[in-house]
């Protein structure tokens, strides 16, 4: 008896959104609305009441938590490419009453390479900045870092071909580039986890980048409609 062949069917790829009560647009609006302006979970609340849509700030703080990450990654094959000059610092953060530390590094023309929520200041935590931030971009020829004594080591071990630059003062373009990540954190008072540090820093460096024309995102627009456009093209590839 011959048998009958069976068709199997591709699979269809689900949206990140399927299950969830709002549209993508609301959840989006709220993301993105969370990560560029200082305001906090409750202000986000208010603001969408205010057009119509009845949503917990819990669930904002959900959405952020959840979405955050998935926008970062869609965005990756979007973004330009680095420049071959980097500038690495670190600032503070207090996560649940605790000061931690947040590594961050820029190119030389304003890109958020990456960022790394640690809650120490060590060998091994810049390790783990440097092994991430080579990871999507490719290998600078320099390197400008405060004095900290394990910057040297995990530079001979990862670039070693780099200059190594700890003047004083060489360092100001990533240090005043903090400022706007502060900013953005000022309103919260405090975080409870380190998760939140290192989701809330990576998306308001999406937004930067975004904002700074690092991405091929929201490219035909007017420059102060652009991280909205971007957000709808992002909302899409997820």
């Amino acid at each position: 008896m011959r048998r009958r062949r069976q068709h199997v069917r591709p699979a269809v790829p689900v949206s990140e959104f399927a299950g969830f009560r709002f549209s993508p647009e609301v959840i989006v609006l709220a993301v993105r609305w969370y990560l560029r302006y200082g305001l906090s979970y409750r202000d986000v609340e208010e603001l969408l009441a205010e057009r119509g849509i009845t949503v917990d700030h819990v669930t904002i703080y959900r959405w952020v938590q959840r979405f955050t990450s998935l926008l970062v990654d869609a965005a990756r094959p979007c973004r330009h490419s680095t420049g071959d000059r980097r500038f690495v610092d670190e600032t503070y953060v207090k996560v649940a009453g605790r000061w931690t530390y947040l590594y961050r590094a820029v190119d030389q023309f304003g890109q958020v390479i990456d960022v790394l929520a640690a809650e120490h200041r060590d060998l091994a935590a810049a390790r783990r900045f440097f092994t991430r931030a080579l990871s999507h971009s490719r290998k600078p020829v320099e390197v400008t870092t405060d004095r900290a004594p394990v910057y040297p080591r995990v530079l001979d071990e990862q670039l070693p071909a780099a200059h190594h630059v700890d003047v004083a003062r060489a360092n100001n373009r990533i240090e005043s580039d903090h400022s706007r990540l502060k900013a953005r954190l000022r309103p919260m008072r405090g975080l409870k986890r380190l998760r939140s540090a290192q989701t809330i820093s990576a998306g308001n460096a999406l937004v930067q980048n975004i904002r700074r024309g690092h991405y091929e995102l929201g490219t035909d627009t007017d420059p102060r409609l652009r991280l909205t456009t971007a957000f709808a093209e992002l909302t899409l590839a997820i």
